[in-house]
């Protein structure tokens, strides 16, 4: 998760541009990032369901543990992502 650059006093333009394409960077990759948990956490819950590959108890249960790590993960980078828009 990157955190966004924030403006410095007395910096200079150069500076300030240089932050707002680096937190412009930042923001497009936590956005994928954030997208590819999101698509991964799909697949999860179709495990979770029974309706994707392993169905055996464990299996479902596994998918629904991950299910549930990867809508962590994705908050957390669309909150990253958040800031990072918010930074530029």
């Amino acid at each position: 998760m990157s955190a966004p650059n924030v403006d410095k006093p007395n910096e200079g333009i150069v500076g300030q541009v240089t932050n707002s394409i680096s937190n412009a960077a930042n923001y497009v990759s936590e956005t994928v990032q954030g997208k590819g948990a999101e698509a991964s956490k799909e697949a999860n819950k179709e495990q979770a369901k029974g309706n994707a590959g392993d169905t055996s108890l464990t299996g479902r249960a596994s998918g629904a543990l991950d299910a549930a790590g990867d809508k962590l993960d994705q908050h957390k980078h669309e909150t990253a992502g958040k800031a990072n828009k918010e930074a530029i």
